[in-house]
């Protein structure tokens, strides 16, 4: 079972500020399914030359599991249920563990569950 997933997510129209509060909501209905851990996805390396700091991708996630299947169907729950709740608005969600990508956006409830059930399925093998 891998052990992290790298979560981004965007949504129409918002502008980094917009984001940066949709990730926290996101990140405070991961908390509340027990997800071991949820915290900023590190945007990378510093530029040479400058000073160290932690920079955060807006909109990223780095999301530690358990070592059960049911971690990563919680966090896929989570995301489709706040992927639900931007009503008219388009918003998009990206999953990658191990360079696997499962992206959710605009998919029918039906298409969604086919995908969500094949990803989690690659992923929960011991």
């Amino acid at each position: 079972m891998t052990s992290a997933v790298r979560v981004q997510l965007g949504e129409d129209g918002a502008d980094a500020e917009r984001v940066d509060q949709l990730t926290g909501y996101l990140r405070s209905a991961l908390i509340d399914r027990g997800v071991a851990e949820v915290k900023a996805l590190p945007a990378g390396p510093p530029p040479a030359g400058s000073r160290a700091f932690d920079v955060a991708t807006v909109g990223g996630l780095l999301v530690t599991l358990g070592q059960s299947a049911e971690g990563l169907r919680s966090v896929v729950a989570a995301v489709r249920e706040w992927l639900s709740r931007g009503g008219r608005v388009k918003r998009t969600v990206r999953l990658e563990i191990d360079g696997d990508v499962l992206e959710l956006s605009e998919a029918t409830l039906t298409d969604q569950d086919k995908l969500v059930d094949l990803f989690v399925s690659r992923h929960s093998s011991s």
